[in-house]
């Protein structure tokens, strides 16, 4: 399928690049001119078609989200990222997600937030990797839908949203007979929103995430879900929060299970 993506915007013999995005410039709806309706459904139908193609590779999440958010209005520099993703799925094109047995059944996840990253309105990008002990099975890279005014807070909702996820997985693999531990484990890379999760002091400063905040302690309280830090430097679902660096990429597809098929 990557292979006919390529094909159909003619990019087959394009230079491959070894990063969707480049770190160095940051998208925004108001750079670059306007494309024609042509190339404007155009690129509504490739990025569309990478879209589909993140079912099964994750790696290419932050990315595709980035583009999709200039559906409406389309510029040239939207355009030249497109391009720059397909060059990555050229350079990527033979790789895909490995599922292995495994003999434990730990529901595990890892969950990130660039805080107001989107330059046009200062929102938070979220995002979270969902593991069946060693095997990625769900995974997203979105913009949250409103401005928070912290790092602990937008990294409190990437808690909660992964919460919700692992949730639904449990209740799922419940529903198909399959036992699993009692209690899921998440993984953050702030302290802060840790530290929230299992002390009800800091209630008074964060109001306005009472829903999120009662949501995820309910579930710390009953020892069901375990909050655990991790560095940043090991933070697995740092590559759907923000665009990575030259070498990074190669660490974030391993940690995904991604490999040569």
């Amino acid at each position: 399928y990557a292979k006919e993506v390529l094909q159909r915007v003619g990019m087959m013999d394009y230079k491959p690049v070894s990063t969707p995005l480049s770190t160095s410039e940051k998208l925004s709806a108001h750079e670059g001119s306007l494309l024609g309706s042509k190339d404007a459904t155009n690129y509504r139908s490739v990025v569309g078609a990478l879209q589909y193609l993140t079912l099964t590779r994750p790696d290419l999440s932050y990315s595709v989200n980035k583009v999709c958010q200039y559906l409406h209005a389309p510029t040239t520099t939207h355009w030249i990222a497109v391009k720059r993703i397909l060059r990555y799925l050229k350079h990527t094109v033979k790789i895909g997600l490995r599922i292995s047995r495994s003999y434990s059944l730990l529901v595990s996840a890892f969950s990130d937030a660039d805080w107001a990253g989107c330059s046009d309105d200062c929102r938070s990008t979220g995002g979270f990797a969902v593991f069946l002990r060693s095997n990625l099975i769900s995974w997203s890279a979105r913009k949250q839908a409103t401005v928070l005014r912290s790092s602990t807070e937008a990294e409190y909702k990437a808690i909660a949203n992964a919460t919700a996820e692992i949730m639904w997985i449990q209740t799922l693999l419940y529903e198909l007979g399959i036992q699993v531990p009692k209690a899921a484990r998440l993984w953050c890379d702030n302290i802060g929103a840790k530290y929230l999760t299992a002390n009800p002091v800091f209630h008074a400063h964060i109001k306005h995430i009472e829903v999120d905040y009662h949501f995820v302690r309910e579930r710390v309280a009953r020892k069901l879900l375990e909050i655990e830090y991790v560095s940043t430097r090991d933070q697995i679902a740092d590559g759907f929060t923000k665009p990575l660096s030259v070498r990074q990429p190669e660490i974030f597809k391993n940690n995904l299970n991604l490999g040569r098929l």
